[in-house]
């Protein structure tokens, strides 16, 4: 029903679609220090008034909701559809080759700048999808809300606003990561830890840790000084742990000083984002282990530290060890990073990120942990959890999404999962669809970030013949 024409639009106003991403492209929109009227600074503001004045120039009743959200509604009718999406980014980074960051360009069928994919190609493709179906003159009896948000990428803090005076729409879906449907968000628990201990000055002793930048991040280099030690029992020990664990170490003295007692010490292993930790090698972890190989003179804190390596050893990502494994057929299994620990001679603090599947509860996660850290002396600061996001993939409204989907690209049409976290987590029937097909890597968040011109034109028509599918 009305593919022709949506399709003929669509490539019809193909380059004046590209012209308007790249007018929100143009602007560094990422998170700016606060101005009077700006929450995240000027840039954004830029952006959502500048997407705006689009959509209004297209026809659409816009609203901006004190510069957090902005939105373009179809129609005065009954509530039925959002698209959820996002004009921030994240900093535009180093190591951009084929064009500067906020000067995009098309190049051999690619959308080259910050912002092409995440997430304003998408926004403008969602915005095409309803201008098409306006200026055809389709028919809808409910109305279909596009909007446009400015804090993805640091909190979605503006979401929380938008709906503290606004209600979800029966049915909501963010063009903000793959094709097809991703109707499931793990859980996720983000332990914060520590303890202290009575300070020890006998040799051979831990001085410091003090490694991890997110908690979200493996850790890819950890550091530590050690006193007290003959570095041939260091090296010994080193080459001993490299085997175990693939984690490389080296020493360096102290200041400099030839004959200082205190070593420096660097591990480095392979960093990951803590939603797809299977790629990384905890460089933590592999240091932890090198101290389980050095005869430390026995502390409590040396303990505690043992401890937590007994808990969470090197290349245990379930939550074995823990006693929170566990795994469902909607979102498999749990994983478990631990990403951050500073140690002295009288305190630790830590932090694991732990992504939960479906079947995840407080009870069987937060509780076990907070037991299990109690055990050897160690406090959890956590008392809640995120719990896990799930929209039955059966439904009326995630089944159309996938016809929509096979019918537009000839592809398998599936629900999936992800172990990192969209807009619509918190939504009661929201899910991420699109604008990226299957099996393309567009550098998100890193330098010479693209979207395939012709994935956003085909997301365009999906859109357009979701909202005459479920609006109509």
């Amino acid at each position: 029903m009305y593919r022709e024409e949506i399709e003929q639009y669509i490539e019809a106003h193909k380059q004046e679609m590209v012209e308007d991403i790249f007018t929100l492209c143009r602007i560094n929109s990422e998170k700016m220090p606060y101005e009077e009227g700006m929450p995240y600074g000027r840039g954004a503001a830029t952006a959502l008034a500048e997407a705006l004045a689009l959509a209004e120039k297209y026809g659409f009743s816009i609203t901006n909701y004190d510069n957090y959200v902005g939105t373009a509604d179809m129609n005065d009718k009954e509530k039925q559809l959002d698209i959820l999406a996002h004009l921030d980014v994240v900093p535009a980074g180093e190591g951009w080759k084929e064009t500067e960051p906020f000067e995009p360009i098309l190049k051999d069928g690619l959308l080259l700048g910050r912002g092409t994919a995440d997430d304003k190609g998408p926004a403008v493709a969602a915005l095409y999808a309803m201008r098409a179906v306006k200026e055809l003159g389709i028919p809808l009896s409910k109305n279909v809300r596009l909007i446009l948000g400015t804090d993805e990428e640091c909190g979605s803090s503006d979401i929380e606003h938008y709906y503290d005076v606004e209600e979800e729409a029966p049915m909501t879906f963010s063009p903000d990561a793959d094709f097809p449907v991703t109707n499931v968000e793990k859980g996720r628990l983000e332990a914060h830890f520590n303890a202290s201990f009575e300070p020890s000055a006998a040799l051979p002793r831990l001085v410091a840790v003090n490694t991890g930048i997110k908690a979200n991040v493996v850790p890819g280099k950890a550091q530590a000084s050690v006193e007290g030690f003959e570095m041939s029992v260091l090296e010994a020990a080193a080459e001993k742990t490299e085997k175990e664990t693939g984690v490389k170490f080296s020493f360096e003295m102290a200041d400099g000083v030839a004959d200082s007692s205190i070593v420096n010490i660097t591990a480095v292993g392979e960093g990951a984002h803590a939603a797809f930790l299977e790629s990384g090698n905890n460089a933590l972890t592999g240091l932890l282990t090198l101290f389980q190989n050095l005869p430390f003179a026995d502390c409590a804190q040396i303990q505690t530290v043992r401890g937590l390596l007994a808990l969470m050893p090197h290349g245990d990502i379930t939550g074995e060890a823990m006693g929170i494994a566990m795994k469902d057929e909607i979102s498999d299994r749990l994983t478990l990073a631990f990403s951050m620990l500073k140690v002295t001679d009288s305190s630790l603090d830590g932090v694991f990120d732990s992504r939960c599947p479906v079947c995840a509860t407080e009870e069987n996660v937060l509780y076990v942990v907070r037991d299990r850290l109690a055990a050897i002396g160690v406090t959890l600061e956590n008392k809640e959890m995120t719990k896990p996001h799930y929209v039955d993939g059966d439904s009326h409204f995630v089944r159309t999404l996938l016809r929509v989907y096979e019918e537009y690209t000839g592809l398998e049409g599936k629900c999936q999962y992800t172990g990192g976290g969209t807009y619509v987590h918190n939504l009661k029937n929201g899910v991420a669809f699109g604008a990226t097909l299957p099996g393309t890597e567009n550098r998100m968040h890193g330098a010479d970030e693209f979207a395939v011109l012709e994935e956003l034109v085909i997301s365009a028509k999906i859109f357009a013949q979701v909202i005459v599918e479920l609006c109509s």
